[in-house]
């Protein structure tokens, strides 16, 4: 039996892992779970699942969830520290599923012991790859990507010699406003760019695509997971999102790995891996389908693929400033405070206030300086929503 925790777990990769979990119940002993504000769903799950501790994230509501938690003999527990110690509890396989810089700490916590980490969050490696990968490989830990995208460009470099690649494609829905006449864009409002035509997540990642946020952390996290070289990532635009990463290797040969937009399939890979076992998930119907499209990205249109590179080039912790910078301007889009438009010019701002200042961005890159660089960013980041509002 193997033991597994789930950090995030009330949110939808969260809950897409507990679904295939509670599929086969016999088969995992369930050490930990965490989210933050659902407590109802948090302990529902910790109870169905016969955790040993539920943790939520806001500190404020550790007797609401011991109430939940009444008699079912699962822990309860509460804030940043108590789910840092809940991923250091001994398990063999840890989701990392928390939104944001958040599940830095955690996952670093679980590296430490030795665990596989399945990391669906992203912001670990944009903020601090180096200090991930180098704690893996210090405690002989496993990382696992469960991104769409790297999930798919992990399986199709098995067996493949990196040193025979020549570039890796991720593919971009497009989000919401894919095909909207450009200069409708600074009128796009909160609940328009907050549904996606093709998958079913979260509003902040459902903006994130719209806006193509996404997709440039997803750039970043290509060039921290595998190692390549900047140039040699490129993004296209797959309306269809059955694509979800292509891998060109030196003799022109292109691997693509085509599955249905469900986040169960990179979910259920990183659980069996290395094993491929049934899914519940849809089997494609390539002749109904017909037609695959692609169309370049319009930089344009979503400037945070420019954004992106220039953050790789100028390395560091330009990262952890641009993920902060990102998320503080998402924000402030979503309290109504900036215009869609407005949040790249936010993240670009803050990253050259942050620049100018040095000493910042080129910092040794341990724990606490990627949290003070996190810190200092949001600041800088509020204060650029500021002067748009105002």
């Amino acid at each position: 039996m193997r033991r597994i925790s789930i950090f995030g777990a009330t949110g939808s990769i969260g809950q897409n892992t507990i679904d295939l979990i509670a599929r086969a119940p016999d088969d995992y002993d369930v050490v930990a779970l965490t989210g933050a504000g659902n407590i109802a769903q948090l302990a529902q799950d910790a109870i169905r699942l016969r955790a040993d501790i539920a943790v939520t994230a806001e500190e404020g509501r550790l007797d609401e969830l011991r109430d939940a938690l009444n008699g079912s003999g699962v822990q309860a527990a509460a804030g940043a520290a108590a789910i840092t110690e809940a991923a250091s509890r001994p398990a063999d396989w840890i989701m990392s599923a928390i939104v944001g810089a958040a599940g830095l700490a955690p996952g670093l916590a679980a590296l430490g012991q030795g665990s596989t980490l399945a990391l669906a969050n992203k912001e670990s490696l944009v903020c601090a790859g180096h200090l991930v990968k180098s704690t893996a490989a210090r405690h002989g830990a496993a990382i696992l990507p469960v991104d769409s995208e790297h999930s798919a460009v992990f399986q199709a470099l098995i067996g493949e010699d990196m040193s025979a690649v020549e570039r890796i494609i991720i593919t971009a829905s497009g989000g919401a406003f894919r095909d909207w006449p450009i200069e409708d864009l600074p009128k796009a409002t909160v609940a328009q760019a907050s549904s996606h035509p093709n998958w079913d997540m979260g509003q902040r990642i459902t903006v994130d695509s719209a806006s193509m946020f996404n997709k440039a952390m997803e750039v970043i996290e290509t060039r921290e997971f595998f190692g390549v070289d900047p140039d040699r990532i490129e993004v296209i635009v797959h309306p269809q999102s059955m694509i979800h990463a292509l891998v060109g290797f030196n003799d022109g040969a292109l691997m693509a790995h085509v599955g249905p937009p469900d986040m169960r399939h990179a979910i259920g890979f990183a659980l069996h891996h290395p094993a491929r076992r049934h899914l519940p998930v849809e089997r494609l119907d390539l002749v109904a389908i017909g037609t695959f499209e692609f169309r370049p990205p319009d930089e344009a249109r979503w400037p945070a693929l420019r954004i992106a590179r220039e953050v790789m080039a100028r390395g560091g912790l330009s990262g952890a400033v641009f993920n902060a910078a990102k998320e503080t301007a998402l924000d402030g889009f979503i309290a109504g405070h900036i215009r869609f438009t407005q949040m790249a010019d936010v993240v670009a701002d803050t990253l050259d206030a942050l620049d100018a200042r040095g000493g910042h961005i080129d910092a040794t890159m341990t724990l606490d300086n990627v949290l003070e660089a996190d810190h200092l960013a949001r600041k800088a980041a509020e204060l650029a929503i500021k002067k748009r509002a105002g």
